[in-house]
């Protein structure tokens, strides 16, 4: 280990993360001062990594947790080799940068995740750890271990007091994650002042509690890091919690160890002190000389690893033919042509099932056919229909299981669920209640900002959960969901759009996808032949009276409109038995199945006018609030919802109560 060339290291590090946050007027160079010798020891000693490929598969992970630290990574991520030039750095959190606030994923060279909320990342690390666990123990073999690298992650006191770190910690813990090694920078700080203000957690205690290998040393010895790291490798059973204890921003001589170097700029004359204080010349953006030519070695040995293990994997794929092209499919697209050959249950017009069951169903479809399809439940499993059957539990030392239980974890499974999406190759579901996606926002709101391909099951979807009452009656949640950018929400209608939304959540690939499923039994209705074609555009006609469209053509010239129903998921039946009601009365009526708003809505205007035309008097109902259908209504008057929250009652007596019903729509027709 070369000290001398760590501490040039640590020193540019410093350097350049406070001239960026001091350009920028803008950022947190408190972390970065803080751990620079960190830093500069993982990725310059420890870190198995290529620059030159950073999705080379069996590189060692880096998640920052603590993402306000940014500077800490763009500066290492520069010096290491990856695409960020100098120039990123000197336009740290300038529009169109490279170097965004926060880390971003796929927007920054190098960087796993996007982390900015506390402790998301963190659980991300735990949810990469889980799927590399997951991956050894399905294509290592005695021969060839072509798995074996480590997660890392760096997280602070923040971190520690969110309490989704917590409930991965715990989770982490229980299932003996023996490769994800988090450092814990303890420099007793926040926004706020000395945590003693809010925080007096024994950390080291409480991780040991929860089953972690705990070391505790100072940040700022070499070899103590060094030799702590080794402990944690030979700890092959639990995950590894090093402590190291920090002064934040240390070298600034005025503000070090104080919360006025969190978050803000060191200033003009405090910069100028920090320069002289640790051996900088009045220089900006300064490189410190020999460091370039320290990581221009390191490259080497660094590109020779990787090719290394480019032999290691053709030999493993010529002595294992069959676990290599499992590992193609795995690290494949999904397309279209892959789910013809899928034998899904068949559904007849009069067959009544809860879509939760019919997703259990397509659940099963699809896991024989894709074996990276892996997910699991909030501890409702049963409830949620989840369990793939015949593939065991993913449990303690035990990985090879597809069957997730995260426990009452629903924040962290969230995230957990993000982070082994991140990792690659496996395609992952998590699941709860629809109240409880509540508890996931922010996990699913990153997926969004990420474009993750996660897959959440949220079952019992609205009052007709019945006797739990209006605690665990959903009314809001599908509508916050919809607010969420690039979230797909599918509210499927019977058990053949089920199955249908199920193919559309596998085939998408560029975000995450909901499912948001009944527990009360829905009946199959009859469908146009090619209804999915128009299904898979986010919405299509389901009913329609004989003379629709004449007198459609007729309202063009002063006629009485015809009404046009547009309904998601159990209120389609609903719909359905309005429509043939007020249609026996002499009037034309169309209901429209609208299972996924958000993607009709990205259609061209001929499609959406196809389907639910301006001429006609639209109508919307759906058991929940009416936010977001007055765009397609125009009036609070034409939309059956429930503004209010649910009672307790057996289901089909609580949306009688609640005027859900076929009569209630009947008489909004009528009068609208």
């Amino acid at each position: 280990m070369n000290i001398q060339s760590l501490e040039k290291i640590a020193k540019t590090v410093r350097a350049l993360s406070a001239d960026a946050v001091e350009k920028a007027s803008s950022g947190h160079p408190g972390l970065p001062l803080g751990m620079a010798e960190f830093g500069a020891w993982l990725f310059g000693e420890r870190m198995n990594h290529n620059p030159g490929n950073s999705s080379w598969m069996n590189r060692d992970r880096f998640v920052l947790s603590a993402g306000h630290g940014s500077m800490f990574l763009y500066s290492l991520l520069h010096l290491s080799g990856y695409k960020l030039p100098l120039e990123e750095l000197k336009n740290f959190r300038q529009l169109n940068s490279l170097t965004p606030g926060h880390p971003e994923f796929g927007h920054t060279d190098g960087v796993e995740t996007t982390t900015g909320p506390l402790g998301q990342g963190f659980a991300n690390a735990v949810g990469m750890a889980m799927a590399q666990a997951h991956s050894m123990e399905k294509f290592n073999t005695p021969e060839h271990r072509i798995i074996d690298h480590y997660v890392y992650t760096l997280l602070g006191d923040g971190c520690m007091m969110e309490g989704i770190s917590t409930e991965a910690a715990s989770l982490a813990g229980h299932l003996g994650l023996g490769r994800l090694v988090a450092f814990y920078d303890s420099n007793k700080i926040s926004i706020e002042g000395d945590t003693e203000l809010a925080y007096s957690e024994d950390s080291a205690g409480k991780f040991k509690a929860l089953g972690w290998h705990v070391q505790e040393i100072d940040a700022y010895d070499f070899s103590a890091m060094d030799k702590a790291l080794d402990a944690a490798q030979k700890e092959e059973g639990k995950p590894s919690l090093i402590i190291l204890n920090s002064t934040i921003g240390k070298g600034a001589p005025n503000k070090a160890g104080t919360a006025g170097v969190h978050g803000a700029a060191l200033g003009a004359d405090e910069r100028t002190a920090f320069r002289k204080n640790i051996g900088l010349p009045d220089e900006d953006f300064h490189i410190v000389p020999g460091v370039e030519e320290y990581f221009a070695e390191k490259r080497k040995s660094w590109q020779k690893a990787e090719a290394d293990w480019n032999e290691l994997f053709a030999a493993w794929a010529s002595a294992n033919p069959e676990l290599a092209a499992e590992w193609e499919q795995w690290h494949s697209e999904i397309h279209e042509d892959d789910l013809k050959d899928i034998s899904f249950a068949q559904y007849e017009v009069g067959d009544s099932e809860a879509s939760r069951k019919s997703s259990g169903s397509a659940i099963q479809s699809l896991a024989a056919r894709f074996t990276n399809l892996i997910g699991g439940s909030a501890d409702l499993a049963p409830s949620n229909n989840t369990l793939i059957k015949d593939e065991g539990d993913f449990g303690p030392h035990a990985f090879l299981g597809r069957n997730l239980h995260f426990g009452v974890r629903e924040h962290a499974m969230g995230a957990v669920a993000n982070g082994m999406a991140l990792y690659g190759g496996l395609r992952v579901y998590a699941a709860t209640f629809l109240v409880f996606s509540d508890y996931m926002r922010p996990a699913i709101r990153l997926a969004a900002l990420m474009n993750l391909p996660v897959i959440y099951v949220f079952t019992h979807d609205s009052v007709f959960v019945g006797e739990d009452g209006p605690t665990h009656q959903p009314v809001e949640q599908a509508t916050a969901l919809r607010t969420i950018p690039n979230l797909q929400l599918y509210r499927p209608a019977d058990a053949q759009e089920t199955i249908a939304a199920w193919k559309e959540a596998l085939l998408r690939l560029d975000g995450p996808t909901a499912l948001s499923l009944t527990r009360q039994g829905l009946t199959v209705f009859p469908k146009p032949e090619d209804w999915e074609k128009d299904f898979r555009r986010g919405a299509y006609v389901a009913h329609q009276s004989e003379g629709f469209d004449s007198a459609l053509e007729k309202a063009a010239d002063g006629h009485p409109a015809p009404a046009v129903i547009v309904a998601t998921g159990s209120e389609v039946n609903l719909a359905v038995d309005a429509a043939k009601t007020y249609e026996g009365q002499g009037f034309q009526v169309r209901v429209v199945s609208m299972p996924c708003r958000e993607r009709f809505y990205e259609q061209d205007d001929k499609f959406r006018e196809r389907i639910v035309p301006e001429a006609g008097r639209v109508f919307a109902v759906e058991a929940g609030v009416s936010m977001g259908w007055e765009g397609l209504t125009g009036s609070r008057k034409r939309i059956l919802a429930i503004d209010g929250f649910g009672t307790s009652a057996p289901g089909g007596e609580a949306a009688q109560a609640l005027g859900l019903n076929s009569r209630s729509l009947l008489e909004m027709l009528k009068n609208n």
